[in-house]
């Protein structure tokens, strides 16, 4: 498993929305020169993360975007999975149940089975707030 671009950008665009004053709106282009990523290309990401619901906007001169709930509340999982959809490492195990007509059969369904759930137990156990204790540990 791979994970893209945009799902990187995100958990750094995450962070810095998480590193910022809660009460107080971010603009996009503040976010894109601190993380060094183009303004059309944070655009993009940052609707996705809207509609899923995890950013507040508001427009005008003092507008921006904030997160929509605590720290605490969100996983790098959660972030991920936004953005990049499934992270299942292999396509027969996209359908739940498992559709695969070899999967009676299938020793190495039993490795990816494994590869995914210890994926997930780090992605799904590490929230927003972990990353900004790690992030201020490095400054």
């Amino acid at each position: 498993m791979k994970i893209s671009t945009r799902g990187r950008y995100a958990l750094r665009l995450m962070l810095d929305l998480a590193l910022a004053d809660q009460d107080q709106y971010v603009t996009i282009k503040n976010i894109a020169e601190r993380q060094e990523i183009s303004v059309k290309y944070m655009e993009q990401i940052i609707t996705t993360l809207n509609r899923a619901g995890f950013v507040k906007s508001i427009r005008g001169p003092q507008g921006g975007y904030k997160l929509a709930r605590p720290p605490e509340e969100y996983t790098v999982g959660m972030i991920l999975r936004s953005i990049e959809g499934s992270l299942v490492p292999v396509a027969c195990m996209e359908d739940e149940p498992n559709e695969c007509p070899r999967r009676d059969s299938c020793a190495t369904l039993e490795l990816w089975k494994r590869l995914y759930e210890a994926i997930s137990s780090v992605i799904d156990n590490v929230t927003l707030a972990d990353l900004v204790e790690w992030q201020r540990a490095r400054l």
